[in-house]
């Protein structure tokens, strides 16, 4: 039976690594819905490609356009977050694909959570903005949410089969991006294009901007708390240059079981899609041969605070992550624009995180609005930069 996606970014970086493996299997995938923010020549040629029944742009002004340019194609065009929301709810569609960036992707996955869908998430910000909502509603809609991200793929792969009352701890890796062994003076001056040199992975530029800073792995400490149901002090990261381990779990009896692979995103991808099945693919291997040795580092909180910021806000609950991705999001576009030094991005976080309205059981609402205060707050200094 082929499964019917709705990819949600599918312009992006895991969106079109998506679409490559829907291409290798055709007898078993098929795209119905492609959204996208504002890339329409890319999504333009993506429908052309695939031909899904509907095509989705989140900028409204971008509608006329892409209208005119799939005339020729029998789709349905649709614009605006309302109609995003709206598309992944279809009867037609069997999986989303959660590929969004940023808080932009939270309300399309509540949406499809609330339709009972299988959301294949990438989109980490659905989980910090919103845990507790989000893990609520899987369960009361019964809707399976498995992991796209390559470390939380690697934890998932590492627990099948056991229980997960028997985790002792997750070891979430890291890459230590392109400034591992930068010093606090050297990092003072780095410039978004030499964080935009990530030496692994290839990404979008805002999150390989959080890659650099460290906030993309604390990021994944909250989503790891609340895909797997561990409390924060039980997920430590390590980092691992490499890239090779992609995370492990450590179990009660002292045994870790880890996931290994080379650094490519269209393996944790097409497990997402395929599970519980593992369908063959002409990826790349890693051969531990010509690697010769792997090599784990304890982080540096002083060099890389918004790791720290991360477990704070979740020692703090309550909409305090929701600040952290907010602020974050603000600095994150104001550091590619060179309006933010890359050290005062932590700097303007922690502010935000200290002045925003605390809210301890924040509802969806809530959450609307506090993004939109601590998104003003950052974005105040920001401008006195």
């Amino acid at each position: 039976m082929v499964k019917q996606l709705c990819i949600l970014g599918s312009t992006g970086s895991i969106g079109t690594q998506t679409l490559d493996v829907v291409a290798a299997y055709p007898e078993r995938y098929s795209v119905y819905a492609l959204c996208a923010h504002r890339s329409i020549d890319k999504l333009v040629e993506q429908a052309h490609r695939f031909h899904p029944e509907v095509v989705c742009i989140a900028d409204e002004s971008l509608y006329d356009s892409l209208q005119a340019q799939l005339s020729a194609l029998d789709c349905k065009v649709w614009a605006g977050a309302d109609a995003i929301a709206e598309v992944v709810t279809m009867p037609s569609v069997d999986i989303v694909v959660a590929a969004m960036v940023g808080y932009a992707g939270l309300r399309p996955t509540i949406e499809a959570i609330k339709a009972g869908k299988t959301i294949a998430l990438a989109n980490k910000e659905t989980l910090v903005v919103a845990g507790e909502i989000i893990c609520d509603l899987a369960m009361q809609h019964h809707a399976p949410i498995l992991p796209v991200d390559s470390e939380h793929s690697a934890i998932f792969q590492s627990l099948v089969g056991e229980e997960r009352s028997e985790i002792e701890k997750i070891l979430l890796t890291a890459s230590g991006g392109p400034f591992r062994t930068y010093s606090l003076a050297q990092m003072k001056s780095v410039t978004a294009a030499d964080a935009l040199k990530h030496p692994n992975w290839e990404m979008g530029a805002k999150i390989t901007i959080d890659s650099a800073s460290m906030m993309n792995k604390g990021f994944e400490v909250i989503e790891a708390k609340w895909l797997f149901g561990v409390p924060v002090e039980k997920v430590q990261v390590l980092v691992h240059p490499q890239s090779i381990v992609h995370s492990a779990v450590q179990f009660t009896d002292g045994a870790i079981k880890a996931q290994l692979g080379a650094p490519d995103m269209r393996l944790p991808i097409q497990y997402a899609l395929s599970f519980p099945e593992r369908l063959a693919s002409d990826f790349p291997r890693a051969n531990l041969f010509d690697l010769g040795a792997l090599t784990f580092e304890q982080p540096d909180m002083e060099r890389f605070p918004n790791l720290a910021l991360a477990y704070e806000a979740m020692h703090r609950g309550g909409n305090s992550p929701c600040v952290l991705n907010a602020a974050n999001e603000v600095v994150n576009l104001a550091f590619r624009e060179g309006r933010c030094g890359f050290l005062e991005m932590s700097d303007i976080i922690a502010k935000t995180m200290n002045q925003t309205a605390f809210i301890a059981k924040p509802t969806y609402e809530d959450y609307v609005a506090t993004d939109a205060e601590a998104r003003s707050i950052a974005a105040q200094y920001c401008n006195t930069l």
